[in-house]
Order: C-alpha cells, then structure tokens, then sequence
C-alpha cells in the first residue's frame, strides 16, 4: 500500500516515510542532549558531542582506521576522570552521530593520483592524458 502511494506521487501520506521522518527527529533531539552534556561532571569545555566530533575530524585527517581511533579513545578514556562520558569505541561514537547523516560518497582516483574518476569521467578505468 505505501509503495502505491509513492509511485501515485502522494508521498506526505506514505506511512514509511513518516516513520523515517519521526525517527530522524528523535535522533537529533538525542544529539542535541549530547550536545549539553558534559564529557565529565563539572567540565566547562567539552561536550560528548564535542569531543567526538573533534576526534573523528582527527581520524579523518590522519587517514586514521578505526582501530587507529579505538586506540586514541582507549588512551583519552585512561586520562579523563573515571566518570567521565566518552564513547569507548568507534562503533558507539559513531552510532551517536549517525542522526546527522553524514553520508559519503565513494570517488575513484587514478593510482597516479592526476584525476578522480567522477562525474564524466565516472566510468574511467585509466587516466586522460592532458
């Protein structure tokens, strides 16, 4: 029944989507509580969501795997008071963000790093030469 309100075009009324609508809200109202609440009681600087973020920015930079991110978070954890509310591992800090959405999009380079294979080019398996 909802697939046949899709193909009509009455999408507003399609229960799936709605459902994924309502999902959606609730996880960035849960962000959003990770957002205000701190990486340990009485710490000014630092939210859950915060430090995640700034982490995986680092792993993304560094070319980081994600062992390379479970081990900096295992050496953070070792530091950080012993209540404190980090993530332990990469598969939890990641569930925690996946409300946003960040999506990737996977581009082929050429091994000699002159082209991506993207957009006309998409179909390449070698580069032009220029």
């Amino acid at each position: 029944m909802d697939a046949i309100r899709m193909n009509q075009g009455n999408v507003s009324q399609c229960l799936i989507i709605e459902k994924n609508l309502m999902m959606t809200r609730l996880g960035f109202f849960y962000l959003f509580k990770d957002f205000d609440e701190p990486i340990w009681d009485d710490c000014m600087n630092h939210s859950k969501l915060s430090v995640v973020a700034q982490v995986f920015i680092i792993k993304l930079d560094c070319w980081f795997s994600e062992a390379g991110y479970d081990r900096i978070i295992e050496w953070a954890r070792s530091i950080l008071p012993e209540k404190n509310r980090l993530k332990e591992n990469f598969y939890a800090a990641n569930s925690m963000m996946k409300p946003l959405d960040l999506g990737y999009q996977k581009i082929d380079m050429c091994p000699n790093l002159c082209m991506l294979y993207y957009l006309e080019n998409a179909k390449l398996t070698k580069c032009i030469d220029i």
